[in-house]
């Protein structure tokens, strides 16, 4: 069982260091490889990437893991395996997910996030942080390096990290459809921490007849938990009237089903916080294992287990959020009884003019 993506890639490599050479494809053994971006172990949550525009926001997103022995509960002390779906015996683990980019929309942005636990039953180097595989549809593996700041923590008995590359140009190229992501640098086995990983691909898209909206996301690598208090991140600045449309999406790691007192806020200037909820994620345990939209899978993904052990990438509806309008939006997140990590969020709300 190989713990190294690039050994395996005869196929092509993308630099990910420089955009324009995503069009790009090199024999493995003849494309040097440019040095990786440095980690650290915090990254401080900041702007990646905002526009105003007639379009919106859509994702793709998967787990890397699953329960060697079914579907467990919580991760927590449960025996991790990979998630393996390509008929590639190069790979030791790799996932599906649908881009669902609307049919005459184009594609203005694009980022691919993915990360997970290097310590359960096995030790995972670090060295592969900062490297996956990509397939568009219909397509072959990509080898992907990160373009910016991994982060990177050994802490709570855990050695997580996060690492992204933007991919503009593969998703506008390729577009809608099934997107395979493998070699995500996750371990596999037991520890009371328990395992996990994931990624989650981000597009902006911009098409004239829908609303004209204003979309933000921000990333970085941060934990809530015990003792931590929470993390507040000032998304948006601008005013929006009553009944505005919206919705949020977060990416996060090691939110465990049934461990309550974790919560997802929005605070907009306009009302008390809400808290969001929907069907599938409660306001007392939205970090629950779970890749959702508005409460359903939406999402067309294989595997598509509803527990995703300790991997989360949720889109809420901010309908009751901005139902009162709003002088901002800033989130809020906190876990007391559980460490979270966490590496995205992406916001869109509709501009009426």
């Amino acid at each position: 069982m190989r713990n190294s993506a690039f050994p395996a890639v005869r196929r092509g490599v993308l630099c990910a260091l420089s955009c324009a050479a995503l069009s790009v494809t090199l024999p493995a053994a003849s494309a040097a490889a440019p040095p990786q971006p440095r980690e650290a172990a915090r990254v401080p949550f900041a702007p990646r990437h905002q526009a105003e525009q007639h379009g919106g926001i859509v994702r793709a997103a998967n787990t890397s893991a699953k329960g060697a022995k079914g579907t467990e509960s919580v991760n927590d002390s449960a025996s991790i395996a990979y998630v393996d779906v390509d008929s590639d015996p190069n790979t030791y683990n790799s996932s599906r997910a649908e881009l669902p980019v609307p049919a005459g929309a184009r594609v203005t942005w694009a980022r691919l996030y993915w990360g997970g636990n290097l310590r359960v039953g096995e030790q995972k180097p670090p060295k592969d942080n900062g490297r996956v595989l990509i397939a568009e549809p219909g397509g072959q593996y990509k080898a992907l390096l990160a373009d910016s700041l991994i982060g990177h923590r050994t802490a709570s008995g855990a050695d997580a990290f996060q690492a992204s590359a933007d991919v503009t140009e593969l998703v506008r190229s390729a577009g809608s459809g099934q997107w395979t992501v493998a070699q995500v640098n996750v371990a596999m086995g037991a520890s009371k921490v328990g395992g996990w990983g994931g990624w989650t691909l981000v597009a902006a898209y911009e098409k004239a007849s829908e609303p004209l909206r204003r979309m933000s996301v921000w990333d970085g690598f941060e934990t809530v938990g015990p003792g931590d208090g929470d993390l507040r991140v000032a998304l948006d600045g601008k005013r929006y009237p009553k009944g505005t449309g919206g919705q949020l999406g977060v990416v996060a790691y090691d939110g465990d089903r049934g461990t309550s007192g974790d919560f997802l806020a929005v605070e907009t200037g306009k009302s008390a916080s809400t808290r969001l909820a929907d069907s599938a994620n409660s306001a007392d345990d939205v970090m629950n294992s779970s890749i959702t939209e508005f409460g359903a899978g939406r999402t067309v993904r294989f595997p598509d287990g509803t527990n995703t052990l300790g991997y989360d990438s949720d889109v809420f509806d901010l309908g009751e959020a901005l139902s009162e309008g709003a002088d901002r939006v800033h989130v809020r997140i906190g876990s007391p009884k559980d460490t979270v990590w966490l590496g995205a969020l992406f916001f869109q709300a509709d501009v009426r003019r």
